[in-house]
């Protein structure tokens, strides 16, 4: 029990004030884990080659000192995920919708609009920038 107390204060004296597992370097195993399977089932080198790199990169940001430049890219991998799960809801949400609402682009502004199917053609007057214009729905 000595000996892993030991073993355990020396790996927390190690990683004391690097970076550690973040949340890209959790994205970046399991992609590693991913590409090393389908490397293993396909034999094609340039995934061995891809997955190698990445574990490069991603024990790099693990061991690094400069903690401020990880967080930084933590941030960066963050908000391109939250846009992405964003942009997947909102198509989630418009495919569920299909059969009910057809969906416009204002012309002038661009903004979404949705109008309920069936009405013919209609006069559409976009929220955002009150330009009027006319589709079937």
């Amino acid at each position: 029990m000595g000996r892993m107390g030991s073993f355990r204060e020396k790996i927390m004296r190690f990683m004391a004030g690097r970076n550690g597992l973040d949340e890209l370097a959790r994205a970046e195993s399991w992609i590693v884990l991913l590409l090393l399977l389908a490397a293993l089932f396909s034999r094609w080198a340039p995934l061995y080659i891809l997955a190698l790199a990445l574990m490069v990169h991603m024990y790099f940001r693990v061991f690094s000192r400069n903690r401020s430049r990880r967080y930084a890219e933590n941030q960066r991998y963050a908000q391109m995920r939250y846009r992405a799960v964003v942009a997947w809801n909102q198509k989630k949400t418009r495919f569920a919708q299909r059969k009910i609402y057809r969906f416009f682009r204002c012309p002038q502004c661009k903004q979404k609009v949705r109008v309920p199917k069936g009405h013919g053609k209609i006069c559409i007057t976009c929220p955002k920038c009150r330009k009027e214009f006319f589709r079937k729905s």
